[in-house]
């Protein structure tokens, strides 16, 4: 196994593009630069993201970056406190067998995530009843709208209660925040879910399961 530090013995031995920030910085900037370059070809000028679910690089050991749980990137156990240095990163994240890693076309390190790569900070509703869309926007700036492609999940919590997810792309998931977990509680509805009263969320026409209703019922 790799042994963590700036990167491993096996990423020395190949190309050297992501063994400091200003590397990986260079590296995310140029995939960008290709996904939208191929965006303008194809789009009408709209960048995209880079396609990073097409990458299959060597892996060249891992990096010492880690995700903390409130969303903080760190490199060499320092706080990378760059926003834009953070977004760019974020574009080239992957996930693969449950382990997460930057990936270029050319290589790919891994990272330490503590629980989910993205926080969404922040809610927005619109329309109401059926036609209510609710969408998320991340500790990183994208906006993910919840549906059936970007789904919310429920974990349980260490302190009794629920921990919402949002499925923001490939396999890659963004932890609800405390206050808008409150929020998607305050509009919950109950339903019937494969013969059992489900209390949950609904957007774009999905609804989205928390717990039990009577549970819930008994909670209130």
């Amino acid at each position: 196994m790799a042994k963590q530090g700036r990167i491993s013995d096996q990423g020395r031995e190949g190309n050297k593009t992501l063994q400091n920030l200003d590397g990986i910085a260079a590296a995310a900037q140029q995939a960008a630069n290709d996904a939208g370059d191929a965006g303008s070809a194809q789009k009408g000028k709209q960048k995209g993201m880079p396609p990073v679910h097409l990458w299959n690089p060597p892996f060249c050991g891992d990096l010492d970056m880690r995700i903390a749980t409130d969303g903080t990137w760190f490199y060499l156990g320092t706080p990378i406190g760059r926003p834009a240095l953070v977004r760019l990163f974020s574009t080239i994240l992957k996930r693969e067998d449950g382990k997460h890693f930057l990936v270029t076309p050319v290589e790919k390190v891994g990272i330490r995530v503590d629980d989910a790569p993205f926080l969404a900070v922040e809610m927005q509703k619109e329309g109401e009843g059926p036609d209510r869309r609710l969408r998320f926007r991340t500790n990183v700036d994208d906006w993910v709208a919840c549906d059936s492609a970007h789904r919310l999940r429920f974990k349980a919590a260490a302190d009794g209660g629920l921990t919402p997810y949002l499925h923001v792309r490939s396999d890659l998931w963004a932890k609800v925040t405390r206050a808008l977990y409150y929020d998607l509680v305050d509009m919950g509805e109950e339903r019937v879910v494969d013969g059992h009263a489900m209390f949950g969320v609904a957007s774009a026409g999905e609804f989205f399961a928390m717990a039990d209703a009577e549970q819930v019922r008994g909670a209130l």
